[in-house]
């Protein structure tokens, strides 16, 4: 089968097209030919090397994959070869406290497919078959595959973490990328006030079109002074960062006194300095999260498909363009999802 795949870690020059073996189901596996595979950051640090992170090369990326039903393990039920699945990239042993808790992502065992585990950037990937979901007949693939991963992790971030209640105020950084504009369309549903923060007049525009209230454009102005203007000194009731690093003290002085910063990334860098006073002080939370539980897969996958949320794609590419479209998302140079079609 045609994959994009690596035997080393390094640039994007280390990613080859080319053909590798096609995969085969264990008995609670399904291999499901890929029809849509999203990128994520995600990606781009799998490719360079996570410390700690141990392959078994060449590794294939990819965590949001969208297809059909190819083949189904001995001990599969309830699905039937041809079937339209997305696959909720979180894996878990599904035995433990956790799991029983509905908190895969705090199993012990927790993996990602297209991160600890092959990925969809390929013509076929197998994966467990409880990590199947139904895409209704008519439904595009492109977008089924391009919300798995930052839809759920939004949702998690906003509402299970934060408990971003109706009339709250919440800061989104990094806002053109995947989750944040999934975060972006979250919280407006949930009845809040959104400020957004992005760079260029561009995408400025655009997730102002997306519907946030407020969007800053750091390339400007001083974006933590700019909320406190916007909020009358106040500051918000919840921050939802992944850039960490080059944004994190502007994060903590844009929340108002007993706000909530929830941290899922760090892309500019994942070594912060903290003032320990402005926390203790103003009685702040600083709240991580990563991921998604079965159910807020399930729940935020369905709002998808019931046309309430959507997901946004920069554009679609051919898998033989996959290192161009690595370039793009390391140039930060799209507005949401890039979406390979094997």
């Amino acid at each position: 089968m045609k994959a994009a795949y690596f035997t080393r870690h390094g640039g994007i020059d280390a990613l080859e097209v080319g053909d590798l073996p096609a995969p085969s189901p264990a008995p609670a596996d399904a291999v499901v030919d890929v029809a849509a595979a999203a990128l994520n950051h995600l990606d781009l640090h799998v490719l360079r090397g996570i410390p700690g992170l141990k392959l078994l090369l060449p590794h294939i990326g990819g965590s949001d994959i969208a297809g059909t039903i190819a083949e189904l393990g001995s001990e599969v039920e309830g699905w039937e070869p041809g079937d339209r699945v997305v696959v909720d990239p979180g894996v878990s042993c599904g035995r433990c406290p956790a799991c029983e808790a509905d908190q895969a992502p705090l199993c012990p065992e927790y993996r990602i497919i297209g991160e600890h585990l092959p990925g969809g950037f390929a013509e076929r990937v197998v994966v467990p078959a409880r990590n199947l979901h139904g895409i209704p007949d008519g439904d595009p693939f492109a977008a089924a595959a391009a919300a798995p991963l930052v839809f759920q992790t939004a949702w998690r971030a906003l509402m299970s973490r934060a408990r971003l209640c109706e009339g709250e105020t919440v800061l989104i950084t990094g806002a053109s990328g995947g989750v944040s504009t999934a975060a972006i369309q979250i919280a407006r549903r949930a009845g809040a006030t959104v400020l957004a923060v992005t760079g260029g007049a561009d995408k400025v525009r655009r997730v102002r079109d997306l519907g946030a209230d407020h969007v800053i454009d750091r390339t400007e102005v001083d974006f933590a002074r700019e909320v406190r203007r916007i909020t009358d000194k106040r500051g918000v009731d919840v921050v939802l960062d992944s850039v960490g690093e080059a944004m994190w003290e502007g994060c903590i002085r844009s929340l108002a006194p007993d706000g909530r910063l929830i941290t899922y990334g760090g892309t500019s860098g994942p070594e912060v300095k903290l003032d320990v006073r402005r926390v203790f002080w103003r009685q702040l939370r600083i709240i991580g999260s990563t991921m998604g539980s079965r159910s807020e897969f399930r729940e935020v996958m369905d709002l998808v498909f019931a046309g309430e949320l959507s997901p946004v794609i920069d554009q679609t590419m051919s898998l033989d363009a996959a290192r161009e479209a690595y370039e793009r998302l390391e140039a930060g140079a799209q507005f949401g999802k890039i979406v390979l079609l094997p």
